[in-house]
């Protein structure tokens, strides 16, 4: 019996219950059968970048899994990067912030969570512990896929599609930061991360 654990990790002042995740959720924990576990985790993260990667490589480390994947939104994207670059394992980013340091300059402050309306504080000295996960390069681009929308109204796809050159992408047209039709490109992520 082999194991695959998957990591998701949800954007800036968003949370699990993001429709991206719950969906990818479902799909995951429904592949999961007696001969190949697929075991599904997806965090509530932090507005500490930091106190976040420590989260999440405890339960990584601590995990009992053949295989690793990581799935990533946004600023969850960036995070990804750091821990594909990490564990060497398969990644997929979604409308990824991979710049981030740079992105969220602009946001320090009080803000609110998107699903709860729960104050956000986030703070000049996350800025700080962005930049120490900054991925420059990746180093094996064969690991990555990227979906990025033409349309996201955050983020550049072009930055995106520059940072993971040599990389599988897909590149919609037009589209979101939320990627809206995300349904219809599950079946392309699933695929490429092989479950």
């Amino acid at each position: 019996m082999s194991s695959t654990l998957v990591v998701y990790l949800h954007g800036f002042r968003s949370s699990p219950r993001s429709s991206k995740a719950v969906m990818t959720g479902e799909a995951i924990k429904a592949l999961s059968t007696l001969d190949e576990r697929v075991e599904w985790y997806c965090p509530q993260l932090l507005a500490s970048p930091k106190a976040s990667m420590d989260l999440v490589v405890k339960y990584i480390e601590e995990s009992k899994h053949d295989r690793l994947v990581v799935i990533g939104s946004s600023l969850g994207g960036y995070y990804t990067n750091y821990l594909a670059e990490k564990y060497d394992c398969k990644a997929v980013a979604l409308n990824p912030a991979v710049r981030a340091p740079k992105e969220l300059a602009s946001h320090v402050g009080m803000l609110t969570s998107y699903d709860t309306d729960e104050p956000y504080d986030f703070r000049p000295e996350y800025i700080d512990e962005l930049k120490s996960f900054q991925v420059e390069k990746i180093t094996n681009p064969g690991r990555y896929f990227l979906l990025a929308a033409k349309g996201d109204e955050l983020l550049d796809w072009r930055e995106m599609v520059d940072f993971y050159k040599g990389a599988e992408q897909l590149v919609l047209e037009g589209g979101d930061h939320g990627i809206a039709d995300y349904p219809a490109y599950l079946p392309t992520v699933l695929k490429f991360i092989n479950l």
